[in-house]
């Protein structure tokens, strides 16, 4: 779990990055999965930009995301997703 103070700072050097994968209309696939889990072992802190959907939707994938890649939220403004993962050793 991350603190506030860790996760403010997250937040300002996600800022100026552009998300590195998009989910389409098919949603989260294996592939996706596989493909943001592979981004995160690259680059610790990524965006992802979800589509179009409900409030409670979008609420439900973020969290079943999160915790199939075993990544922490770090904030979600519109259909952007910011998601943390130290690299492994």
């Amino acid at each position: 779990m991350l603190n506030s103070g860790l996760k403010r700072e997250l937040k300002a050097r996600a800022h100026s990055l552009k998300p590195v994968v998009i989910i389409g209309q098919k949603g989260i696939t294996p592939a996706v999965v596989a493909s943001i889990s592979e981004a995160l072992d690259v680059h610790e802190l990524i965006k992802i930009r979800l589509p179009v959907s409900e409030k409670v939707a979008q609420m439900a994938r973020i969290a079943e995301l999160a915790s199939g890649l075993t990544a922490e939220v770090v904030g979600s403004i519109g259909r952007v997703l910011i998601l943390y993962r130290p690299r492994p050793d």
